[in-house]
């Protein structure tokens, strides 16, 4: 099979490479990029862990092929954190918050709700749910989850994080 010249930029940095046509975008990243941050949960879209950012939009990484992030601007969890080293607001969010059990779902996690965020700076309890509604984890950690986006909503938008009354 013929391949394909691919560029894009990936975590700022230009990225080219020869792909088969039918790559999926979370191989192309995992196996010929090195980055392993995107998890591979079921290749159906359904789990949401493979979510990176393409063109300012979330996507599943699953059900896209390299060939389509052809010219894309792509964040993944590993670009998500500041050259020297400091976590971003959602990273820390998790950490603080302890919005992760197992980690599988956490970096798509992570990405859906960087999208979220970007989307709607100060979301509601409602829309956080709603918003990360297609990544799933399967510790049922959603409290925290949503505590740590909270969390990092707050210190995004130069507010303390208060916990909301139960």
């Amino acid at each position: 099979m013929s391949k394909v010249h691919v560029k894009m930029t990936i975590n700022g940095r230009a990225v080219e490479a020869l792909v088969e046509p039918r790559t999926l975008l979370i191989h192309f990243l995992r196996e010929q990029v090195g980055l392993t941050g995107a998890h591979i949960g079921c290749d159906t879209s359904h789990c949401g862990a493979c979510t990176v950012d393409l063109n300012a939009m979330s996507v599943k990484s699953c059900t896209l092929f390299a060939v389509q992030a052809n010219g894309a601007e792509i964040t993944t969890i590993e670009g998500m954190a500041s050259p020297d080293g400091a976590l971003h607001p959602l990273q820390e969010g998790f950490r603080q918050m302890h919005g992760l059990q197992c980690g599988y779902c956490t970096p798509g996690m992570i990405m859906r709700a960087h999208r979220l965020l970007k989307e709607n700076p100060n979301p509601t309890e409602d829309e956080i749910r709603s918003g990360i509604s297609g990544n799933l984890c399967r510790c049922t950690g959603y409290q925290n989850i949503v505590k740590s986006i909270q969390y990092a909503a707050a210190t995004i938008n130069g507010a303390p994080y208060q916990e909301a009354a139960e």
